[in-house]
């Protein structure tokens, strides 16, 4: 695991005020990625899998949108690009009167610059998330205690996002490990290629959006009186309903369990496709740590002005991932039986 990371105390009791939410407590566990170096024994996003070395890898066979990027590249080339900024960053914040780039560096921009060709062959999925039970909560399979997720990195048809794909298994029977996975020779955007990163799984209670609760109780949170002397500007918010949303209600970031997050379409019933039971949620994918009405949630740990800043985050962005322009991909998974085929909600 990575370094322990602490999410402040919550504004407010927020049910002191409202007893009514007391029963709708779930329990979330942030996962707090941060750059690391992960092994198949760790619970990470973007690390090698545990994965059998005589089971198949997975392969997208479905038709991928060519233009929904007008250059592709490879994984490597993302990755040597990555590190070309992160060497001119660390050189600018050391002296910034420095050269924004090098010969080399300028050199490795126009050769990566021009793209790779398109390829029309199935795509090998890419490892975006691995969890072991043993570190972090999440429902799953009686037999199993490992979740490992993979998707296609390219948007689809029906999905202007990665497809993603699930797989549940008893890491105790997996003896031989596959040690060199097949990557895809493109991949749309590096938005869609995973930084490694460590996890440091913290438990938080999550309350509903505003929009799963009875109008009632809505109504009790939107009357002013009820809330006594707080002022919502203390912290940030402009009024109390954003207090209630951006500071009281879901956790946002990585995580696993919890409550729904909801933001351009009204909460919907997510029904098992297989059986019917209403999907809980698994695991968000997310694009960011916090955002503009979730500063609270930073992190005690956090350093105000890291220095060198994470490469390219933006509202905590570790892992470098980016859902259609900073959503989060919200996977929900059967309660009855979690190896029910998963929903995928972007939000």
């Amino acid at each position: 695991m990575n370094a322990t990371f602490t999410t402040p105390p919550r504004p407010v009791d927020v049910t002191a005020l409202f007893p009514q939410l007391a029963p709708l407590a779930r329990t979330a566990t942030r996962l707090h990625p941060r750059p690391g170096a992960p092994t198949v024994h760790d619970s990470s996003v973007g690390g090698p899998l545990l994965w059998p070395a005589g089971e198949p890898w997975p392969y997208c066979d479905e038709p991928h949108d060519r233009h929904a990027a007008r250059t592709v590249h490879s994984p490597d080339d993302i990755r040597i690009l990555r590190r070309v900024r992160a060497a001119a960053a660390e050189r600018l914040r050391l002296d910034p009167e420095a050269p924004q780039r090098t010969p080399e560096e300028q050199a490795i921009w126009e050769r990566i610059g021009v793209g790779r060709p398109w390829f029309d062959d199935p795509i090998p999925l890419l490892p975006v998330a691995q969890l072991y039970a043993r570190d972090v909560s999440f429902p799953r399979p009686a037999d199993a205690d490992l979740l490992q997720v993979l998707w296609c990195p390219f948007d689809h048809a029906e999905r202007p996002h990665p497809r993603t794909a699930l797989f549940w298994r008893s890491s105790a029977t997996v003896t031989d490990v596959l040690d060199a996975p097949p990557e895809p020779p493109i991949v749309q955007d590096g938005s869609y290629l995973p930084e490694p990163c460590l996890f440091s799984p913290e438990q938080v209670t999550d309350f509903p959006h505003p929009e799963e609760l009875d109008e009632e109780l809505r109504a009790q949170l939107e009357d002013a009186s009820r809330w006594g002397t707080i002022d919502p500007a203390q912290y940030g918010m402009d009024d109390l309903g954003e207090l209630y949303l951006g500071g009281l209600s879901t956790a946002p970031g990585w995580k696993t369990g919890g409550w729904t997050s909801w933001g351009d379409i009204d909460p919907v019933d997510r029904p098992c496709p297989e059986c019917g039971t209403e999907a809980v949620p698994l695991l968000t994918i997310a694009s960011s740590e916090w955002d503009g009405i979730g500063a609270s949630w930073i992190a005690e740990e956090e350093p105000a002005n890291p220095a060198p800043p994470p490469l390219g985050a933006r509202d905590g962005n570790f892992t470098l991932i980016d859902i259609v322009g900073g959503y989060h991909l919200q996977l929900h998974a059967c309660p009855a039986d979690p190896s029910h085929p998963h929903i995928e909600l972007v939000q």
